[in-house]
């Protein structure tokens, strides 16, 4: 009668078999190493979201709306994220309609497309690189850029930068991991559905269109939406591309003409409150912090969400 024995008891008996007997200190030690670093990052972490909980919820609770609607001002009293939200919303949309299709289009490119030769790992390679740049350099290149560059060509912009000089900056922060995230979406898609297609007499962009494009939906949806995330909590290319901190009058106007005006952001506001040295001040940065955080956890839910229903879906 044959008797079966559990894998994980048969693997320890032949790693145990392997050592002679002898007891792997050196995984020991790493494994706790390991789950100490682990413990000290969560402790750090929970302090930090206690201290922020307890000094920003009383007041979101004691202005609730008022402090969602009113604008930046110089007094702790009546001082909300009302404009700070309103630009930030903008910025993203200015992202979302840059960024995203020129990222998803050189990623079907660079994957369908383009051979493999010298050149396009070349262009891969620097892609990957240029997702690691840190964002205070895609702030120096939004200021030569998009701010004194497009200063000179356009009348009216302002000199010290305006809303869509951010949102292009971000836009171009996050154009590398969109096309990353996507060209991994699309790598995931089996290549016996591309042989399929082309075996029924479909044409490369039929096959693109009909069959890989959809199957690698979950995959592009994740990275674009959590992509959005990391832009909405970018705060050093916006402060070099003149994100205004503190008080600021929005000026009335069109649509071109809001996003040639100043701007402000919530990570700016949060940033500027934090410098003060008023308790009022501190209270108001920790209760947008948590506005913040919910915001994020509700783009990541959403992440999650879209990616489980396109793939039940499909």
């Amino acid at each position: 009668m044959r008797t079966s024995v559990p894998v994980a008891a048969t693997r320890a008996q032949v790693e145990a078999a392997l050592r002679h007997g002898r007891r792997d200190w050196a995984g020991v030690l790493l494994a706790t190493a390991l789950l100490g670093s682990l413990l000290v990052s969560l402790a750090v972490l929970i302090a930090l979201l206690l201290d922020v909980s307890t000094r920003g919820v009383p007041l979101l609770a004691d202005r609730g709306v008022d402090f969602l609607t009113s604008g930046n001002s110089q007094s702790p009293t009546v001082a909300g994220i009302g404009q700070a939200l309103t630009g930030s919303v903008l910025l993203l949309a200015v992202v979302a309609v840059v960024a995203i299709p020129i990222g998803v289009c050189a990623a079907v490119y660079l994957e369908e497309y383009a051979h493999d030769t010298w050149f396009t790992r070349f262009i891969t390679a620097n892609i990957r690189n240029l997702a690691g740049v840190p964002s205070i350099v895609y702030g120096i290149l939004g200021l030569v850029i998009f701010v004194q560059a497009l200063h000179r060509v356009i009348s009216g912009m302002s000199a010290t930068g305006s809303l869509i000089s951010g949102g292009l900056t971000l836009a171009a922060l996050v154009l590398p991991i969109v096309i990353i995230t996507t060209s991994e979406a699309l790598r995931a898609v089996p290549d016996s559905l591309r042989e399929a297609a082309f075996g029924v007499g479909a044409t490369r962009w039929e096959t693109i269109r009909h069959h890989v494009l959809p199957n690698a939906a979950p995959g592009i949806l994740t990275g674009t939406v959590l992509t959005l995330a990391r832009a909405f909590g970018e705060t050093a290319p916006l402060l070099l591309v003149g994100a205004t901190q503190g008080f600021f009058t929005a000026g009335a106007g069109g649509p071109l003409h809001r996003l040639l005006d100043s701007y402000t952001a919530l990570p700016i506001v949060i940033f500027d409150w934090t410098r003060r040295p008023q308790p009022a001040f501190q209270d108001l940065a920790a209760a947008a912090i948590v506005v913040m955080m919910l915001l994020l956890l509700l783009v990541n839910g959403t992440a999650i969400w879209l990616r489980n229903r396109y793939e039940r879906r499909w």
